[in-house]
């Protein structure tokens, strides 16, 4: 590993005077998907967790499942790093924060390194983060080392921590891809295929750690494996120590409190997992008091003044939640008070009239405070960034999902792509619908980007679209 990292600075940007924090620090990067990242990150945090160092992870770009791996290996939130949705103030706010507090900060990456705008090497070099790269080298020798190299040299100045191969078959395997690096000083070692810490996938990426009872015990494998590396065996204070400057002091403002003295319940459990840690800390911060519920464990619906229905796999309790009559009824007794509901992707899909599990398949009833029709199909319906504009406040968020509707209600607004204009009707995006008190969308929303919106979107005042029009009541 560079010595010359132990000095990296990250940019400027921090108040004169403002005291700066330094800790061991890597970004944990891949060629593309699926070559193990995740597995890597958290292993490498439970390790140094296990030796009673103060470890903090993030996850880079837009992400619920992968969050859930990191906090089991770390037992702290692990929020989310991206300099267009969270905005690069708050990126270092919360990187200085945890470095000042920290003795290792992981941070993993989001697809393939150079993949996106902005991507996570956009992100390694702004705030100078050393690349951990993770080559899956199951099926390859020689071209280990190219694709190495490729990583490392692909863009000037790109700050390099070094390379670890990823489900390698035997220990002449490892050597042979060793031997591929123009440098071998690169090399950190090799992580063999071993059932023992895959780590189980589905359609929208990896299986909860909450989902699985063995979750620790195959990060505690894979911690024992990679411990027997030259990454594994390297004492924290020899990884590559970056300085993470102070957040200038007007880059912190407090959110005002649009939403004192409402409680805003909140549904929470697997089926409705998908929520942002720094969501609820925006939450609370305007104010708000903040109830959860869990629909699957039958629970009624607290007393509230609003809802919150996350994303999360209502496909995959589709009958379950079909079976919550107190819970549909408590819901529409809430809409007809005219309570506010936001309701976004998977918490959208249950309040719909029924959900198919596939074209043709089986068919459930579901909570019916929606019209229509969710029907789950085999390839990705949306995918990407997104803004949502309410009247001078844009939301920043993301979409991701494999189900259509079908409704009669026609979309008051939709969501724009990263810098595309957006107009009440376009079809840039994702559809907002808003039927009464609920306010539905497949649009994950980043409640920081906005706050003012965000209690726009909980019936703190009428949400107005940019044509002014003002389409709530609340």
């Amino acid at each position: 590993m560079d010595a010359s990292l132990s000095s990296q600075p990250s940019q400027p940007g921090g108040t004169a005077g403002a005291a700066a924090a330094t800790c061991a620090a890597v970004l944990v990067a891949a060629p593309a998907s699926g070559q193990g990242k995740t597995t890597v990150a958290a292993a490498l945090a439970r390790l140094h967790a296990r030796r009673g160092r103060r470890v903090r992870a993030f996850k880079c770009g837009p992400d619920f499942l992968d969050p859930h791996w990191l906090a089991l290996a770390t037992g702290a939130p692990v929020h989310s790093l991206d300099l267009w949705m969270t905005g690069e103030a708050d990126c270092r706010a919360r990187l200085h924060a945890a470095a000042a507090e920290s003795d290792l900060l992981v941070i993993e990456g989001v697809m393939g390194l150079f993949d996106g705008d902005p991507s996570a090497a956009d992100l390694a070099q702004r705030f100078g983060l050393p690349v951990l790269a993770v080559i899956d080298a199951q099926a390859m020798a020689g071209t280990f080392g190219a694709l190495a190299f490729g990583l490392q040299n692909f863009r000037d100045g790109l700050p390099w921590a070094g390379v670890l191969a990823n489900r390698v078959a035997s220990e002449r395997h490892g050597q042979m891809l060793k031997d591929a690096l123009r440098d071998p000083s690169q090399w950190l070692g090799a992580l063999p295929r071993d059932a023992r810490f895959t780590l189980p996938e589905r359609h929208l990426g990896l299986v909860a750690a909450t989902e699985l009872g063995d979750a620790l015990s195959r990060l505690d494998a894979a911690a024992d494996v990679l411990a027997n590396t030259p990454l594994g065996r390297m004492p924290v204070g020899e990884l590559p120590q970056v300085r993470f400057e102070a957040p200038a002091s007007d880059e912190s403002q407090a959110a005002p409190p649009l939403l004192a003295g409402r409680t805003i319940a909140i549904a929470r459990d697997a089926a409705f997992s998908f929520i942002y840690p720094a969501n609820l800390d925006v939450l609370t911060a305007l104010g708000a008091k903040l109830s959860f519920f869990s629909p699957l464990a039958g629970d009624a619906l607290p007393a509230c003044d609003a809802v919150w229905l996350p994303g999360g796999y209502p496909e995959l309790h589709a009958q379950a939640l079909s079976a919550c009559e107190p819970m549909r009824e408590s819901l529409a007794a809430h809409v007809a008070a005219g309570k506010p509901v936001w309701a976004e992707c998977g918490g959208m899909m249950a309040l719909f009239g029924e959900l198919a599990l596939q074209e043709g398949g089986e068919v459930h009833r579901l909570w019916g405070l929606l019209p229509g029709r969710v029907t789950m199909q085999k390839r990705l319906a949306g995918l990407g960034p997104q803004q949502l504009s309410l009247g001078s406040h844009v939301l920043r968020g993301h979409t991701f999902h494999y189900s259509s509707c079908e409704t009669p209600l026609e979309p008051v607004a939709h969501t724009a792509r990263p810098g595309a204009t957006q107009a009440v009707g376009a079809r840039a995006g994702e559809a907002l619908y808003v039927h009464g008190p609920v306010r539905a969308s497949y649009f994950h929303a980043w409640f920081a980007s906005s706050p003012q919106a965000t209690a726009r979107l909980f019936g703190a005042m009428p949400i107005e679209l940019e044509s002014h029009a003002a389409f709530d009541q609340a």
